[in-house]
């Protein structure tokens, strides 16, 4: 099962290069997302106001009779992609084209400096509908929150990434935080530098890693962040983010970083790059061992 989801998950982002088949859009019923507390930081209020109850999976009941299957969960992954150009346009359109349930980035969500002045240009323009609540210029946001942001180092390039946080509401401390879809349960991190509770593999965040991997009962666990752990692109690998994702029970690790695509294994699991999203394209050097396919020919 887990062979078949790392290979669902590449065509999908595969299929997100200009140069790769198309997938043709799809209608599929949506389950909602059950947002969870961080350990650094209870949810407030009004968060707890949005949460919705979690999906259980059904099991196979005593007389072999099988109940429905979780339905289907298609969600889109965007990195590097906050420039406000022609290029993040494209990428939205291909995006929406395919009527994701939602949307997860891995960081550098708006270019050059993470200013107030452009977040709604570089991020409200292309997905404010996805984004809840929104009150941005671009029109109507959506109902519920689709759009799962983690910083990236542009980001936090205006103090305290406080642009960022301003124009988001997301759940625990909003820097790093968990929310479950379906059967899925995502665990968004911040890779950055500048994240207070450390970025490191024996840090604050870490151990909040850790502690949610370990009670995490969804058939998916799902890490994403910046910064790409291991990677052949110019920008090269992030030593400090080498934490032992699978052994604390991670099932596939996305990132950004470097502006290239690019599959790798690491530990037995899927680790997926992709930094194509809108801002300029970057090369590749000597590939890493750990790379299994690569594309940096155009956006996606």
């Amino acid at each position: 099962m887990k062979r078949m989801f790392s290979m669902i998950l590449l065509a999908a982002l595969l299929s997100a290069c200009h140069g790769s088949a198309t997938l043709a859009p799809t209608s599929l019923p949506t389950t909602n997302p059950t947002l969870l507390p961080s350990a650094a930081a209870t949810l407030p209020s009004s968060t707890l106001a949005r949460t919705l109850a979690a999906t259980s999976t059904p099991g196979i009941t005593a007389t072999a009779s099988a109940s429905p299957a979780p339905l289907p969960v298609r969600f889109g992954v965007i990195g590097d992609f906050g420039s406000g150009d022609q290029a993040e346009a494209d990428v939205s359109a291909l995006v929406h084209g395919w009527a994701p349930d939602f949307i997860i980035t891995v960081g550098d969500d708006n270019y050059p400096d993470g200013a107030a002045a452009t977040i709604d240009a570089n991020i409200g323009q292309f997905y404010h509908d996805y984004i809840s609540p929104y009150t941005g210029s671009y029109g109507a946001g959506a109902s519920l929150n689709r759009f799962f942001p983690t910083l990236g180092n542009h980001d936090w390039y205006t103090a305290g990434a406080q642009p960022y946080l301003d124009y988001f509401s997301l759940p625990g401390n909003e820097r790093y935080y968990d929310f479950t879809w379906g059967n899925l349960h995502f665990f968004a991190l911040d890779s950055d530098p500048n994240e207070p509770d450390g970025v490191n593999e024996a840090s604050i965040q870490a151990m909040w890693l850790q502690a949610g991997l370990a009670a995490s009962t969804s058939q998916w666990n799902v890490v994403y962040f910046h910064t790409a752990p291991y990677a052949s692109g110019t920008q090269g690998p992030t030593d400090w983010m080498r934490w032992p994702f699978a052994a604390w029970g991670a099932d596939v690790v996305l990132a950004g970083h470097n502006h290239v695509y690019e599959r790798l294994q690491v530990d037995g699991i899927p680790y997926f790059t992709n930094g194509l999203g809108g801002g300029g394209i970057y090369d590749f050097t000597t590939p890493v061992p750990e790379s299994q396919f690569r594309y940096d020919a155009d956006h996606g």
